[in-house]
């Protein structure tokens, strides 16, 4: 079963967080993805641009807005993610406690549809 591993980063401790630290984190981080990618576990990972970057778009009423930002309800905000393929759900939260990342923000563990199944029962 696929999980989608979403980090979220508080912006404040990653500030605080010196360069070099970080840096050895991140290597640490690209060295375990490239195991768990060689095993088959890690499909896929990226890390997003800052916030500002960001633009969210909102439909109401056939009424189509655009704004700058992701404009989330939370302090922390979402800074990549690791799409995996786990056997179960604590397999999916054994690998994420794995990433350091928790320490400065939080990872959502998240089961992944599956739209091919989605697709076959529409006909589509």
């Amino acid at each position: 079963m696929k999980y989608l591993l979403l980090i979220y980063i508080d912006p404040d401790l990653a500030q605080a967080l010196p360069a070099e630290e970080y840096d050895a984190l991140m290597r640490g981080c690209l060295r375990h993805a490239d195991t768990l990618q060689a095993q088959g576990t890690l499909l896929m990972s990226q890390r997003l641009q800052p916030v500002e970057r960001a633009r969210t778009l909102r439909t109401r009423a056939t009424q189509a807005r655009v704004t700058d930002g992701p404009f989330a309800e939370t302090r922390e905000l979402l800074a990549g993610f690791n799409l995996i393929e786990a056997v179960d759900a604590e397999d999916a939260m054994r690998i994420a406690r794995q990433l350091p990342w928790s320490a400065y923000g939080s990872i959502e563990v998240r089961p992944v549809d599956d739209l091919d199944a989605e697709r076959v029962r529409l006909g589509a």
